[in-house]
């Protein structure tokens, strides 16, 4: 390999975000400057390569030019942006939902090398499940990972009385995603994802999600577009097999809670705390009202200037939790 192809190929994995390629080809291209007498500059190569990996750090990368920092005209409407710094090593989620988006980030971040294989990385995701379970937070950790701004779709700018126009606005935001790499979330999906044999309208509504559907069958963009609802039974089938992966989530089992409740509770002295009683007393609410009711038990003892959580405490917060979903 050239010192030039070895460059192109640092690039790409520059812009994969790859940090195992891009090391790989840096010591690919050391090994070719000591085989060209170059020995002073393969020993600095080296050298840097070895500094890198010992700190455990990649080499500061932005995975993609980001030339729109924020959307300006008609997008500013349509798009809000953020730049999250969750990963999802800071999510508790069932094993099979984890190993799934561990997937998606391992094609999303060896993209090139599937793409010059003929293949697609997977990155459009529908995730279904009930209010609270984590799909947002898992849109915000994906962008986290993948170091990419996160496009959350603004359905009150997309959705107008004129439903043509929704079509068009529809037609920005696709365009946007070719413009600029991200993560573009499409929340309360169902609101534009419904069944079309069930509107109850002129035709219009039909419209849009017919032009949903082919924008997302033809869009080729290289970030993620993720879609997310909590009623799956009103989207129309034809949107499940656009989508590369279909993630559901569910409350979480008396295991999962418990889990949660100890990463949220990891600061404070829990030492003989009843783990199985607290999971118990909190199976039914959401992963966000389980964490809410850790950080309400934690707030307590703060302010009472102690360390420790009781099980009394925990389950006082959990209770008063479970009382206010009840009557929401």
């Amino acid at each position: 390999m050239t010192t030039a192809r070895h460059i192109i190929a640092l690039l790409k994995s520059h812009i994969a975000g790859d940090e195992d390629r891009f090391l790989a080809t840096a010591m690919q291209l050391a090994a070719h400057e000591a085989r060209q007498g170059h020995g002073k500059v393969a020993t600095e190569l080296r050298d840097l390569i070895d500094a890198a990996k010992s700190k455990d750090a990649a080499i500061e990368r932005k995975v993609a030019p980001v030339p729109m920092a924020q959307p300006k005209g008609e997008l500013a409407g349509l798009l809000a942006v953020r730049y999250p710094d969750l990963r999802l090593s800071e999510m508790v989620l069932p094993e099979t939902i984890s190993s799934r988006l561990q997937r998606v980030l391992l094609e999303q971040r060896q993209q090139e090398n599937l793409r010059s294989h003929g293949l697609r990385p997977r990155r459009k995701l529908l995730l279904i499940g009930p209010p609270g379970a984590g799909k947002t937070m898992t849109a915000a950790s994906l962008a986290g990972e993948l170091r990419l701004p996160l496009f959350t779709v603004v359905l009150d700018g997309l959705i107008t009385k004129f439903m043509g126009d929704t079509a068009g606005k529809l037609r920005l935001v696709f365009d946007a995603m070719n413009a600029t790499r991200g993560v573009y979330f499409f929340d309360e999906f169902d609101a534009i994802g419904a069944k079309r044999a069930e509107r109850n309208d002129v035709g219009e509504i039909r419209r849009v999600l017919n032009s949903f559907l082919q924008f997302l069958e033809q869009d080729d963009s290289q970030g993620l577009i993720i879609a997310a609802t909590n009623h799956p039974e009103l989207l129309d089938k034809a949107l499940f097999r656009r989508f590369d992966d279909v993630v559901g989530y569910a409350l979480p089992d008396a295991d999962l809670v418990q889990r949660i409740l100890k990463a949220r509770l990891t600061a404070f002295d829990t030492r003989g705390l009843a783990w199985d009683e607290a999971a118990e007393a909190a199976v039914g609410l959401s992963p966000a009202e389980v964490v809410r009711s850790a950080e309400n038990a934690a707030k307590s003892v703060v302010l009472a200037g102690r360390k420790r959580v009781t099980l009394a405490e925990l389950k006082d917060a959990i209770a008063e939790r479970r009382e206010a979903t009840l009557s929401s």
